[in-house]
Order: C-alpha cells, then structure tokens, then sequence
C-alpha cells in the first residue's frame, strides 16, 4: 500500500479529459444511490463494445498497435517503447488477452492513456474490503408516469405527492379485484417491495509485474464477494478503466463487468495475511513470499541486474560459457565441498558394496589436515577451526574403520591401485562445484575473454547472514590480461550494474528507500560518483591494526569486520586490496616476485563486504606444480587443469563477483537469505 502513494500526485485529472468522465461520474456523485451506478455505467460501457465485438482484444491493440478509433493513441505508444528497451520486461502480456498491470501503473501518469478503456487483467488480492449500499426505487416509474403531470407544474414536489399516490390507487384496485375482502389487503405488503440490498468489493490486486497495485470494484450483482475477499485469492477480470468516484490515493479504478476465473483461497491455512509480515517469518514459506511486495520488488531487481550482466559482458565482447556443477575437482584446493554419491541404502546411509575406498579417505585426510593447519596460521576464526578440528576427527576415524576392513579382508588379489566405485553413477569421486573459473580457463585460453553465470556451492556449516550453501556466482576469465586488467574490469563492471539499476527500477527502489533502507539510492550514486582506493595487504592490515588493537602481523586474515571497517569508515567508498599472503589464497593464483604474495585482489563495498574477489592466475607449470606438491593436492584431479599450462600457455586473469551480495548491496537487506528466492543452508532445504 506504501507504494500508491506516490500516484496521490497524480489524482486530478486532466482538463482535455473531463467531457468522457462526466457521463460516469453523475451518478456516481450520488453515492447513497449505489443502485444507479452499476446501471449507468453498464450502459455507458457498451458502446464500445459496439465498435468492438472482441472487448478483451481492445486492450491488447492499445499496448502494441494503433487502434483505429482513438488516433491520438499512437503518442502514448511511442512513449510506451522505453521500459522495453532499458528493460527486459514485456509492458503487455503478448501469449494471452490480459494486460500486464506495469503497463497502466507505471510510471505513475501513465493511467490517463487507458481511461474508458476495457481491458481484462489478472492478479491476486492483496487486500480487501466490502461496503453495503441502500436499495433505491428504480427509475422507470418516473418515466411512465411523467407525461400525465401537467406541463405547467414542474415542480418535483407535485412529482413525488403523484408518486406518493399510486400504492393507493394499486390498493384500491386489489381490494376490488378480490371481492371486496379487506383481509387481504393487510397481510399483503406494500405494492412496491424494495429490491436486495446489494453491495460493494473494493480489491487490490496485484500481478507481481510492478510496485503499485490496481483497484478493482466488483458489485455483487456480478459474482459472490465471498469468494472474492479472501486474501489470496486469483482472479482474471473483464472491465472499464475510469477514474474513482470517489477522493482516493487510487488514480484509477476497473469497474469490473464480467468474472473470468477466481482461484479460491483456504483461508484457515494461507500463511499471508493483510499485515506486514517480518522476513524471518517467511523464510518458512518461501513458495508464497512473492506475493509480498517486499519480495516481489527484490525478486525485480534481482532479474534486473541478471539482464545488466548479461548486457554488460555481451557488449565488452565476452562469450557465456555454462561450467559443470557436478565436478571432480576442488575449485580452490581446500573449500568445503558436497560430495555426489548416488550409492544410498533405505536408510540414507553409505553401502558397503561401494562407496568411499580408504585411498579416498586418506586423501580427505590430507586435505581436512591442511585447511586446520591454515587456519591455525591466520587465527581469525576460532569457530571456523573447531569445526575443521571436529569433521578432521571424524574422517580419521573413518579411515582407521576403513582400515581395520581391509585387513580382515583375505589375500592381496583383494588390493586395488584406485579407488573403487561400483554401483556409483561417477567411476570416482564428484562433488558440487564450489567455482567454475577453473573450466572457465580452458575456454578463455581459446575464445579470449569470456564469463560464467550459475550456482556455486559450498558445505560450510556455520551460520551467516552474507554465506550460505547455495549461491549464485558471476565469474570472469581474461586472456592476455593481468591483475591490473581484471581490477579495471572488475571495477566498470561493478559501477555499471550500479547505474543500471537506478535507471531501470526507478519504481522499485523508490519502494526499497521507503520500506528497507533510506539510504539505497544515494549509496548507489555515490559508488558510481566515486573512484576506488585501491592498498596493498600491508597498508589494509596498518589501519586496522591500530583500531582493533591487533599485531600487524604477516599472514593475518582480514575479518569482515576489518574490511568493514576500511569501507564505511576510513575511505566511505569502494576499496580494492591486492597483493595477499599467498597462504591466504587459492593454489591456482599467480605467485608475484617477491616469493610470499600472490596476485589477488578483494573488493570491498560499504553494508556488503567483500563483493568481488579476483586474481591473475599461474601460467607458468613449475610454480603450480611446485604448489600442488606443497599443498598435498591429489594431483589427479588436476592433471586436465595442467595440460592448459603444458599446451599453449598465456597470461591471464579474472574475478567472480556474489550476485546475492550485489542484490543485498542494492536493496540494503541485512540477510542473504531473503534475496534468494529458495535458500539453502544447513538443515533448511523444505521445498
């Protein structure tokens, strides 16, 4: 309801437009005579239906072609071509006769195109009320009887004293017509008895295509309110756009002639209702939180900044590549990964038909040991520690089961050189993708600059409003560029999607400002109005140092608080940090000269983070193998990943950029998960 408040501007309508209305809105002045009005206006609203036997086709016509009967249409509909080109959102519905609610409502003055205009829309209530109206005489008596007054008095008063008489006269007639009884008479009622009380559904519907909300009359002489009112409730309309009758924050209305489809509603266990409604408490609901405008609005700029991507790469000349999410490979070399496994007993268990081997164990083992070591060294997560020390206690009590099956099994005829997966779907073992800029190399060495668009996923346990286990991640890969190249990129990139969404989703975020976050649009302006500070690791550790009273120390990981900190408070703009310990980084990241730092930058934004992570990659073989030995990597999985260094190597760089961060950044939600449209973290997966 937030959002009609800004169309009250537009409630007066123009002086080129008052001749049409006044046939309408005469009856409707009279609002104690509720009767009159669905007749009038029934009879006003036909004559386009004259013109046009294919009512629900008029409204299809005024949104993509001329119409013959209204030529001063065609200035509307040039206008009409904007948002369908800054925007990827189709202002009509083009694959059925309904109309697509945006193409009335926005921008807020748009609705002066299509008054007394039929056209059918669909949407599903938001709110509700119903309003009774008195029953009054109908007017066709005073027509018979007018004639018999004399000409000379006109006056209305003689009128009504006439009218006041023909009950008697009825009267008079009856007794005589039934034998002169009088009995009759009196239990009878009075000759003109008084028609149902009928009354009126005022509904705002809305069909997810905009911020505002159209206001929908229904009299009950067209279908039972009853099924109407409910909160929920889908329906599919034919009417007449006009302007209320009425002073209200509504610019127009659709008086509603004709019901084409109600999608009824339980009421008893529909989880929304007319109040607002906290997001924590819809995240157990998520199939029906876009009904919410909150969401409904987020979910809008989320598709936005989709098309903005894409827009963007494809006019720098990059190729869209689709990278697996089933994979063999660590994306990173020590991230948490889903294994894919589809040996499962009923009871959701591993088989011991198949399975994890102890080779496979033992190389878990390994990799489990390095990440508990790593994060001892930079001593910036001690939940994230405990963790790693518990699942590594874990695996290696697996490995001694694993092992203590092996030596009860007889003979060496029993003894594999590999890993053995029967009855898996994979001959070895896969997981999800936890990154796709490995694969993304192999076609950036071929096709030059490309970019990839999918879900990422990564087995973290602990809980956080900016990580969860599913994520959707732009990723990057630059041949013939190096770090500077993909800062450069990283930064166009980012500004760009920040310009986009302030010149397409004007209405949206105007509700974001109201609803979520004041600040939203200014903090967009000032990202695309501000250059970035791009520091080293060293100068980044310095300033925090002396604010959380830590050592500057080598190898410290920087906290989100840390980068927070450097974003909000000491530079309140974009900040790049480059240069990182290369403990802190990835295996696959360009070792620099100096032998301890790597080639990656972080960029990091005011309310997010870190948004962007980037780096050059290593090109030359040696240095990767001389890390993979040092890191203990099983060098199998790598070896396809090698043979792009063994075969025509180049330089080349990229980043990937949280595409849920991008849209908690632009709304100014505080939790990721009311940005993805079915979240997935750990023990929440119900639909």
């Amino acid at each position: 309801m937030a959002s009609q408040d800004s169309m009250t501007a537009s409630q007066e309508p123009e002086t080129t437009s008052q001749e049409p209305k006044m046939i309408s809105q005469e009856p409707e002045t009279t609002s104690q005579e509720p009767k009159m009005i669905p007749q009038e206006s029934k009879v006003a609203s036909q004559e386009p239906t004259v013109t046009s036997p294919e009512p629900k086709m008029i409204s299809q016509g005024s949104k993509s072609a001329s119409q013959e009967p209204n030529t001063s249409s065609q200035e509307p509909n040039t206008s009409s071509q904007e948002p369908v080109t800054t925007t990827s959102s189709n202002p009509s519905s083009k694959y059925s006769n309904r109309v697509v609610l945006k193409t009335i409502l926005e921008p807020s003055d748009k609705w002066r195109e299509f008054l007394d205009e039929r056209v059918v829309v669909g949407g599903w209530v938001k709110t509700s009320k119903e309003l009774n109206q008195p029953a009054v005489p109908e007017p066709q008596q005073q027509t018979t009887e007018a004639p018999n007054v004399s000409p000379g008095h006109k006056d209305v008063r003689c009128v009504e004293i006439f009218q006041s008489r023909i009950p008697i006269f009825r009267s008079i007639a009856k007794i005589f017509g039934g034998g002169g009884s009088s009995h009759p008479v009196r239990e009878k009622p009075e000759p003109i008895p008084e028609p149902p009380q009928s009354s009126v559904a005022y509904l705002l519907v809305s069909d997810g295509s905009s911020v505002a909300s159209l206001q929908v009359v229904v009299d009950s002489s067209v279908a039972p309110l009853s099924e109407l009112l409910p909160t929920g409730t889908c329906i599919l309309v034919e009417g007449v756009l006009q302007e209320p009758s009425t002073q209200a924050k509504h610019s127009i209305e659709l008086k509603v002639e004709q019901i084409l489809h109600i999608g009824k509603v339980e009421q008893d266990r529909y989880p929304l209702s007319k109040r607002r409604l906290p997001l924590e408490a819809l995240r157990d609901c998520s199939h029906f939180r876009p009904r919410t405008t909150t969401v409904a609005s987020v979910t809008r700029i989320s598709s936005s900044l989709s098309f903005a991507t894409q827009t963007f790469f494809h006019d720098k000349g990059f190729l869209y590549v689709q990278v697996p999410i089933i994979t063999t490979t660590d994306g990173e070399g020590f991230s948490e990964k889903f294994q894919v496994t589809t040996v499962l007993g009923t009871d959701g268990k591993q088989n011991d038909t198949g399975g994890v081997s102890l080779e496979v164990v033992k190389a878990a083992v390994i990799q489990k040991s390095n990440l508990v070591e790593e994060l001892k060294r930079s001593e910036s997560n001690r939940e994230a520690l405990a963790s790693a020390i518990q699942d590594l206690h874990k695996t290696n009590q697996l490995a001694s089961q694993l092992e203590a099956k092996e030596k009860l099994k007889s003979g060496p005829s029993m003894k594999v050189d590999k890993p053995s997966f029967y009855g898996e779907f994979f001959s070895q073992q896969t997981y999800l993708t936890v990154s796709g800029l490995l694969h993304l190399e192999s076609y950036a060495c071929a096709l030059g600059n490309v970019f990839s668009f999918g879900p990422r996923f990564r087995a973290d346990r602990k809980e956080s409003a900016k990580r969860i286990s599913e994520m959707w991640m732009v990723e990057v890969q630059m041949a013939f560029s190096q770090l500077e190249d993909a800062m450069n990129c990283a930064d166009e990139y980012f500004k760009f999607l920040c310009k986009w969404i302030l010149n397409n989703c004007s209405e949206d975020m105007e509700f974001v400002s109201k609803r979520i976050d004041k600040s939203s649009s200014y903090r967009l302006e000032s990202m695309i109005s501000s250059s970035i500070e791009k520091i080293s690791y060293m100068e980044a550790l310095k300033k925090v140092a002396v604010k959380f009273k830590i050592n500057e120390e080598w190898g410290i990981a920087l906290t989100p608080e840390h980068l927070s900190y450097l974003a909000e408070d000491v530079y309140r703009k974009p900040v790049i940090i480059y240069n990182y310990p290369k403990e802190l980084k990835p295996f696959y990241v360009r070792l620099n000269d100096d032998g301890k730092t790597a080639a990656a930058f972080d960029m990091v934004v005011p309310k997010v983070g870190t948004i962007i992570t980037g780096s050059q990659s290593e090109e030359r073989i040696d240095m990767l193998n001389k890390t993979i030995e040092e890191l203990h990597l099983p060098r199998e999985q790598y070896e396809w990943y090698l043979d792009l260094r063994r075969h025509g190597t180049v330089e080349h760089s990229g980043f990937s950029l949280g595409f849920d961060l991008m849209v908690m950044f632009t709304t100014g939600l505080p939790d990721v998960r009311d940005v993805i449209p079915f979240p997935r973290s750990r023990g929440k997966a119900n639909n």
